[in-house]
């Protein structure tokens, strides 16, 4: 299906809520070729998140009004100074469920049309809304993964060709509504409206992965503070989405215990010292640690760098360890090709790539936000990756969005939705 271009001089806003950043950004369409310009920016410490979920509303609400004014603030030039009204924004992947489906629509030895493919996601939609009628959820995304045309396979583009029976395999992402309703309340709150919704590692791997990654298979470790998302890619699609709530939150937890230092001295030893491998050094660089209610004047406490490895390191590797059970338990383990991209801020600790490959024997590289033009240094990282990718999906992934498939879905004239509808019950 043809994307949805935005109109030349339009506003796009993304933001990313994580456990232990917001980030927003906010860009101009500069062409009729749904091009952009980014020009606002801004990010603050989170509030009120602990592992991908909302605890404190209030909090959470102060966090994103803080990153949206400063991002308004950077684009007010452009903007003239009006507010923000409209925001897209991630989905943590806590809160989210990956469904699998094959549906197939009648096409009556015609041409297989936009309008055919709509009507089979439309039905995969009704059918997963239909599956979870005791606990309703929320429709993310509908990905077509693979086509048929009369039982023939490997179709990349069925519009045009010819057969009886179209059969279509999606990837439905749905959310769960309570959680989504607390993001939404803190977002209304904000006085701001949510105009698309897109999976946290999704996002992140549109930003971070390159054609040949998408298309051979790859996965994705979004590691942020409190969550470890997932996402493997195959054919260019999205065929599944999963989370584990732990994250580099739970390793400075992990420092601060094991030092006995406070979290914020933690968070920066693990930031400037920390490591996921022992090097040769390590035991003759010391490091001073900070006693957890002394005196900042008080003597220096020097620990080696060797021991401050050595509490980080069993964690990442617990961490790389779930993510691979999680991929033999669902069976996309060599579905997933040989490559990992490594995003999120977590990412980032000094020989983790090489941890991640002998725990999940692939090739591992961090990923960085690639797609998204003219981002300065300070936003360039494996951090913003989400934010990043998030501002690409709503440019030119807006066809997987379910409110755009049910609108734009033609069932025909009344003869032909009964013609249809006889066809694909009886």
């Amino acid at each position: 299906m043809a994307k949805k271009l935005q109109p030349k001089g339009s506003l796009i806003a993304a933001l990313d809520i994580g456990s232990s950043k917001i980030a927003c950004f906010i860009a101009k369409v500069k062409d009729d070729n749904g091009n952009i310009d980014l020009i606002g920016i801004g990010h603050q410490a989170s509030q009120g998140i602990r592992s991908g979920t909302i605890i404190d509303l209030d909090a959470a609400e102060s966090s994103i009004r803080q990153a949206v004014h400063a991002a308004e603030h950077m684009a007010a030039e452009v903007t003239r100074g009006y507010p923000l009204r409209e925001v897209i924004i991630n989905v943590p992947a806590v809160h989210t469920q990956s469904h699998l489906m094959r549906v197939d629509v009648q096409v009556l030895g015609e041409a297989v049309t936009d309008n055919d493919i709509r009507r089979a996601l439309a039905k995969a939609q009704d059918q997963a809304v239909q599956q979870n009628n005791s606990t309703p959820v929320e429709l993310i995304h509908t990905i077509p993964t693979a086509f048929r045309i009369d039982g023939h396979e490997g179709i990349k583009e069925p519009r045009g060709l010819y057969g009886q029976m179209l059969e279509v395999d999606v990837h439905l992402v749905t959310g769960n509504m309570g959680g989504l309703r607390n993001i939404a309340s803190c977002i209304e709150s904000s006085h701001l409206d949510i105009t698309a919704l897109c999976s946290s590692p999704y996002a992140a791997g549109l930003a971070a992965l390159v054609d040949d990654e998408m298309d051979l298979g790859c996965t994705v470790i979004d590691m942020g503070g409190g969550t470890t998302s997932i996402a493997v890619f195959q054919g260019r699609e999205l065929i599944y989405a999963d989370a584990l709530p732990i994250g580099g939150q739970h390793v400075t937890s992990d420092i601060a215990k094991g030092l006995t230092t406070s979290i914020a001295a933690a968070e920066r030893l693990k930031t400037l010292y920390g490591g996921a491998i022992a090097t040769m050094t390590d035991d003759k660089d010391l490091i001073d640690v900070p006693q957890l209610g002394e005196d900042e004047h008080t003597l220096p406490n020097h620990v080696p760098r060797s021991y401050l490895v050595s509490i980080i390191q069993p964690r990442i590797e617990e961490t790389f360890e779930m993510v691979r059970a999680r991929l033999n338990d669902v069976g996309l383990s060599h579905v997933a090709g040989r490559r990992v991209v490594l995003t999120g801020g977590a990412s980032q600790i000094s020989g983790q790539r090489e941890l991640a490959q002998m725990v999940l024997d692939k090739q591992v590289r961090l990923g960085r936000p690639m797609r998204l033009q003219g981002l300065p240094d300070a936003v360039a990282g494996p951090a913003f990756a989400t934010t990043a990718g998030l501002m690409h999906y709503v440019t030119e992934r807006t066809e997987e969005m379910p409110a755009e498939i049910m609108s734009n879905v033609d069932a025909g004239s009344l003869f032909q939705r009964a013609k249809m509808w006889l066809k694909e019950n009886w």
